[in-house]
C-alpha cells in the first residue's frame, strides 16, 4: 500500500487513471473496513448496561443507546459499501500527501516537540498521570448521588397535609388562604388547590390531603437572581400554617413516584406489622430521629390514628321497653344521616339515584344528632339519644395495607442536598432503633432511593460483564494479550476528566452521569484502540527496514517511529474527539426543558473526551515505548502485532 501510494504522489500530471483510482479506493477501504467494525463492536458492548436498566430509567435512557446503536451499524454499513462508490465518483485530480495538508503540519509541528518531551521525560509524565488519577479518584468519593436528577418541569405541585379529623369547611378555608398567599408571590401566574379525591376510585385522598398546582411565569419575568428553589422557600416561608405539614414536589414526578413506589415524596419510609398502634409508635419515633437531619425536609408522618368516627350503639334493654328492634334504629340513622335510596331517574343513558335524608342543620353536631326522632308505636316520637349512645371515638382515618401486612409511612423531600448522602446520614441515624424493633416489625426504604438502589444494582452487575466483553474484542483485534490490557489500561485515565469536570460542575452522580461515563468509557477504548494499530503498523515498518534484534534497534530508532506512527494520523484522532465534542459543547448552554438530564450526560463525556484526547496521544506512546524496550531488555527483539487494520 505504501509503495503504491509513493508511486502515486511521484505522478506529476494526470495522476489518477480509471484503474488507479478503483485501487487506491479498494486499499485504502479494505484498510479502514475492519477497524470501523471492530470500533462499532466496541461501542455497542459499551451501551449493553443502558439496554439492560429497567423501570424508569430504562424508560428514559433505553431510546438513547438504541438509537445511537442502530446509528452507528447503519454508519458502518454506508462506510464500506457506499462511501467508497460515491469517492469513485469525487475523486479526481492530483493526489497530496497529508505532509503537504497546512492544517496537518501545522498540527504535526505542534504535537512532535510535545510527544518528544514526553517520551524523554516518560517515569514523570507517568507519574504525574498517577497523581492525577489518585485525584480523580479521591474527588469521586465525594461526589454526592442521586437517582435521576430532578427534572423542571416548570410547575410547582405543593401538597400540604393537615390532621385527619379536619372538617370540610375548615379544609376549604386552609385551602383558600393557602391559593391567596402563593398568588401574591410575582413569579407565580396561577394557582388551582383541591381538597380530597377528585370524583374517582383511583385517587384515595383524604380531605385531609390538599394539592396545589402553582404554575409559574416564564424564567425572564422572574425578580433578578430569583431560582425556583428561592420560591418554593419563600412559598414554605409564607404558608407556616398551625397543623398544616407543607410539602412541595412537582406534577409529574409526583403521580410517577405514587404509581410506581406508592410514595409521594423523594423518600418514604415504610413500617410493615400486624398492630396499627405499634406501626403508629415506630413511626412517631423514626420522624423524631430524623428531625433536623441535613437535607431532610417536608418531614411528615402518616397519622394511622386520628380519625374521628361517630359511633351509634343501640341500648338494648331500652329499645325492648319500647317495642323497637335494632333495625329500626339503624333505619332512622341511614335515612337522617348516610340518605336513603328511594328511586332512580333514567335519563337518556345516564341514571341517577334519588335520595332523602335530613337537612344539614339536623344533623350538623353531636346534640342534633341525639335529637333526632325515632318514632315509637305506644309512645309516639322520642329523641334517638333515649335509645342509643351518641358519641365520637377515634380511629384510623385509613388503613394502608402491603404485601399482606399493614403498613405506615414516614416521608420526607431532600432539598439542598444529594439524595445518597442525606439517606444515608438518615439511614445512620436509624441503624439502633431499627434493630431493637418488636418481633414481626420491619421497614423498608423507598421512593426514589428504592429506585437508585435498583439502578445501581443493575449496573454493578453487568459492567464487569461489559469490560471483559470489551477486552474479548480488544484481544481478537490485536490477538495479543498484552496489547488489549495496554489498551483497558486507558479506561481509568480517560475518565479522570469526566469525574474533574462533574466535580466543579456540582452535578452528583446518577443515572445519568453514569450514562454518560459508559459512552465515554466507549469512546476512549475506540479512539486508543486506533492509535495502537497506528503504532504497530509502525513497528511493523521499522521491522522490515532493520530487522527485529536488539542488536540493531535502539532506543532512538524505537522513539522515532512510535512519534512518526502517532503524528502521522494525528489528523483522523482529533477530527473523531473534535465531532464528538462540537456535537457535545452546545449542550451545557442550553436551559430548555429536558437539559436537567442532558447536562449530566454531556458534561462527563465532555471533560472525559479532552483527557482521554490527551492520554491518547501523549501517554498511549509512552507506554507502549516502555512495553517494547522491556521486551527488547528480556526477550532479545519486540513482539509483532499484526492487528485487524
Amino acid at each position: 500500500m505504501k509503495n503504491f501510494l509513493n508511486k502515486i504522489f511521484k505522478k506529476e500530471r494526470d495522476p489518477l487513471s480509471s484503474e488507479e483510482r478503483i485501487k487506491i479506493i479498494e486499499e485504502s477501504s479494505k484498510l479502514v473496513g475492519p477497524g470501523v467494525f471492530y470500533s462499532t463492536l466496541v461501542i455497542i458492548a459499551s451501551f449493553l448496561p443502558v439496554f439492560l436498566l429497567t423501570g424508569m430509567e430504562g424508560k428514559l435512557f433505553s431510546p438513547l443507546a438504541w438509537t445511537k446503536s442502530f446509528i452507528l451499524i447503519v454508519d458502518a454499513f454506508f462506510a464500506i459499501t457506499l462511501t467508497p462508490v460515491l469517492i469513485s465518483f469525487l475523486l479526481k485530480g492530483k493526489l497530496r500527501p497529508e505532509n503537504k495538508n497546512p492544517i496537518n503540519r501545522k498540527l504535526e509541528s505542534i504535537y512532535t516537540p510535545i510527544l518528544t518531551y514526553c517520551l524523554k521525560w516518560r517515569k514523570t509524565v507517568l507519574g504525574i498521570n498517577i497523581v492525577a488519577l489518585l485525584i480523580g479518584g479521591l474527588m469521586f468519593t465525594q461526589l454526592g448521588s442521586e437517582f435521576m436528577p430532578p427534572l423542571d418541569e416548570g410547575s410547582i405541585l405543593f401538597m400540604p397535609v393537615t390532621l385527619p379529623d379536619v372538617s370540610n369547611s375548615e379544609a376549604k378555608r386552609i385551602l383558600q388562604v393557602q391559593d391567596k398567599l402563593i398568588k401574591s408571590i410575582p413569579e407565580v401566574t396561577s394557582v388551582l388547590g383541591k381538597a380530597g379525591r377528585a370524583n374517582t376510585a383511583t385517587d384515595n385522598s383524604p380531605i385531609s390531603m390538599i394539592e396545589t398546582i402553582i404554575l409559574l411565569k416564564p424564567r425572564q419575568d422572574w425578580r433578578k437572581g430569583k431560582t425556583k428553589n428561592d420560591i418554593v422557600t419563600e412559598i414554605n416561608n409564607k404558608l407556616q400554617i398551625p397543623g398544616v405539614t407543607n410539602g412541595f414536589t412537582q406534577p409529574i414526578i409526583n403521580r410517577i413516584n405514587m404509581l410506581s413506589t406508592g410514595i409521594r415524596t423523594d423518600v418514604g419510609i415504610k413500617i410493615y406489622g400486624a398492630s396499627l398502634d405499634t406501626i403508629n409508635v415506630l413511626s412517631q419515633k423514626i420522624k423524631k430521629a430524623l428531625d433536623g437531619t441535613p437535607g431532610v425536609k417536608d418531614l411528615y408522618s402518616e397519622p394511622i390514628t386520628g380519625g374521628k368516627y361517630i359511633d351509634i350503639v343501640a341500648k338494648r334493654q331500652v329499645i325492648g321497653r319500647y317495642g323497637l328492634t335494632i333495625d329500626d334504629i339503624n333505619n332512622v340513622v341511614e335515612a337522617s344521616i348516610g340518605g336513603m335510596k328511594l328511586t332512580t331517574t333514567i335519563e337518556g343513558r345516564q341514571r341517577f339515584s334519588v335520595n332523602a335524608r335530613y337537612a344539614q342543620e339536623y344533623r350538623n353536631s353531636i346534640e342534633a344528632l341525639k335529637k333526632l326522632q325515632v318514632q315509637t308505636m305506644q309512645f309516639g316520637p322520642i329523641p334517638l339519644e333515649a335509645v342509643a349512645d351518641v358519641k365520637i371515638s377515634d380511629g384510623p382515618p385509613m388503613i394502608n395495607s402491603e404485601n399482606a401486612m399493614l403498613r405506615g409511612s414516614v416521608l420526607f423531600n431532600v432539598r439542598d442536598r444529594d439524595l445518597g448522602s442525606t439517606v444515608e446520614d438518615a439511614q445512620k441515624k436509624l441503624n439502633t432503633m431499627l434493630t431493637k424493633m418488636p418481633k414481626g416489625y420491619y421497614v423498608e426504604w423507598s421512593g426514589q432511593w428504592e429506585n437508585q438502589i435498583r439502578a445501581n444494582k443493575t449496573l454493578r452487575l453487568i459492567l464487569p460483564i461489559v469490560v471483559l466483553l470489551i477486552f474479548l474484542i480488544l484481544y481478537f483485534t490485536y490477538n495479543s494479550m498484552k496489547e488489549a490490557l495496554i489498551t483497558m489500561i486507558t479506561v481509568p485515565f480517560a475518565l479522570i476528566g469526566g469525574v474533574f469536570m462533574v466535580y466543579f460542575y456540582g452535578i452528583n452522580l446518577s443515572v445519568a452521569v453514569a450514562v454518560g461515563f459508559i459512552a465515554l468509557f466507549g469512546l476512549a477504548v475506540e479512539t486508543t484502540m486506533l492509535i495502537t494499530i497506528y503504532l504497530n503498523e509502525s513497528m511493523n515498518k521499522m521491522v522490515e527496514k532493520y530487522g527485529n534484534s536488539s542488536e540493531v534497534i535502539t532506543e532512538e530508532i524505537l522513539r522515532h517511529y512510535i512519534i512518526e506512527g502517532s503524528a502521522k494520523r494525528l489528523r483522523p484522532k482529533l477530527m473523531t474527539v473534535s465531532v464528538a465534542l462540537f456535537g457535545l459543547i452546545p449542550i451545557l448552554w442550553s436551559t430548555g426543558t429536558g437539559a436537567d438530564i442532558m447536562i449530566p450526560i454531556t458534561v462527563p463525556l465532555i471533560g472525559g473526551t479532552l483527557t482521554s484526547t490527551i492520554y491518547v496521544l501523549l501517554i498511549t506512546p509512552v507506554v507502549f515505548e516502555m512495553v517494547k524496550l522491556r521486551e527488547l531488555k528480556t526477550k532479545g527483539k519486540i513482539d509483532i502485532i499484526h492487528a485487524k487494520h
